[in-house]
């Protein structure tokens, strides 16, 4: 094994274990000893999330463990930024996600935003209680590849149709792709309502994201 396997491994386990406290500094070593940034993206931190993720739908690993590991995951990803614009990384694209109008649960969604952000997308957080016309502007002004709705009340699902609904009136569907998620929220409703996903977790999110992207 290369040096350089040991320092991807040695992040894999810090981001899988949530060893926010020395994960920073390990990231540190490895551009210090030649690793690229784009590799320790590539092959120790994004494999480490979605093996989070997995453990986490399959009810290994619970939701402040999966909160520390995407906190961890942030903490790598800070030390990584300048040197991956420097390396112009492609990444996965951009993320636009928001609680829909009337809704101001943001737990679930920012769960999300870090998993999604650990899988490699630019993240952008509308925050709660955001309504249809915020979506299209956000949409025009970011141009994300894909768009996350979240509802965490019955109450409130009907925003995420209504939301939907305003986009295709504004002509922002064609190339756009929507997850949507949240308690009450079921894959029924999701086509129902036309959306191109659902992600019944924070843990599937980035999953169906890429798998709608078709990224690997």
């Amino acid at each position: 094994m290369t040096d350089s396997d040991e320092i991807l491994d040695i992040i894999f386990e810090d981001v899988l274990d949530g060893n926010v406290r020395q994960a920073a500094g390990h990231a540190q070593a490895g551009l210090d000893a030649g690793v690229s940034a784009d590799m320790i993206l590539q092959d120790a931190c994004i494999p480490a999330i979605d093996e989070v993720g997995l453990q986490f739908e399959q009810g290994e690993k619970f939701v402040p463990e999966m909160l520390i590991s995407a906190k961890t995951m942030q903490s790598v990803v800070q030390v990584l930024r300048p040197h991956l614009l420097t390396e112009q990384s492609a990444g996965a694209g951009t993320f636009v996600i928001g609680t829909v109008a009337g809704d101001v649960h943001d737990i679930g969604k920012n769960l999300v935003g870090m998993m999604m952000e650990g899988a490699g997308f630019q993240v952008i957080d509308l925050g709660v209680d955001v309504d249809a016309e915020r979506f299209v502007e956000a949409v025009l002004e970011h141009k994300p590849a894909i768009l996350g709705l979240s509802a965490l009340l019955s109450t409130t699902m009907p925003a995420i149709g209504t939301t939907i609904r305003t986009l295709e009136q504004a002509g922002l569907r064609a190339n756009l792709k929507i997850v949507v998620g949240g308690a009450p929220v079921s894959a029924a409703f999701a086509e129902q309502v036309g959306a191109d996903g659902y992600a019944a977790d924070a843990g599937s999110a980035a999953r169906v994201a890429k798998s709608l992207l078709g990224i690997a």
